[in-house]
């Protein structure tokens, strides 16, 4: 298949897809880019901003995955708004989210997927809850228990979870925030078995 993953950061969700597929990932971060290409040399990585790139290939593939900047959604960050120790300032919340919902809502042929934060507000568009993340999608997304501890407080414990050993790379963008941005590797393998009811791996390998 031809996949599309935008948004691609260091491709945690990417990681269980297997190596079949023709995958392009789009990143707009040339540090993050490179990491993911070595990670994946086989996929093609375009440097770009996903945004502009997903409204201009929207019919080319034959699923979608795309996971817009969470941050003015995050309930984390609103609530550390206008603290003494963090001197966060109220924001937009971005918008690019609901307008690539509706972007493929209204005309994508494939199979799609948004994935986001579980945001500080009521969502605009009903989406999916699902392993600490909201997805809207055109596909069902089942419930299925996924066993993964949260060891994000520090780097080798990130590491650990999502088997993305990022230690010895020299980059700008703060480690723990790169494997923060990741989406756990059991998930995006769930929601992509979901999408095209595969089972490349069982969950319960991971278990």
């Amino acid at each position: 298949m031809k996949i599309l993953n935008l948004y691609a950061g260091i491709g945690g969700n990417r990681k269980l897809w297997g190596e079949e597929h023709e995958i392009t990932a789009v990143e707009n971060n040339p540090e993050i880019a490179r990491i993911y290409k070595d990670f994946f040399p086989n996929d093609n990585v375009i440097v770009a901003d996903a945004h502009e790139y997903l409204l201009k290939h929207l019919n080319e593939f034959d699923f979608i995955w795309s996971s817009p900047p969470c941050p003015t959604h995050s309930r984390i960050r609103k609530c550390f708004t206008n603290t003494e120790h963090y001197g966060l300032k109220e924001v937009y919340p971005d918008m690019r989210l609901y307008e690539e919902i509706l972007l493929l809502q209204g005309y994508c042929k494939c199979k799609w997927v948004v994935e986001n934060v579980i945001s500080w507000y009521d969502p605009l568009i009903r989406p999916f809850e699902f392993h600490r993340h909201y997805f809207w999608s055109n596909f069902t997304i089942s419930k299925e228990k996924i066993i993964s501890e949260r060891k994000h407080a520090e780097l080798d414990g990130a590491t650990e979870v999502y088997g993305l050993d990022i230690s010895t790379y020299d980059t700008e963008v703060k480690k723990r925030k790169i494997l923060r941005n990741c989406v756990d590797p059991k998930v995006g393998l769930h929601v992509f078995n979901c999408a095209f009811k595969t089972k490349q791996y069982t969950l319960q390998t991971f278990k």
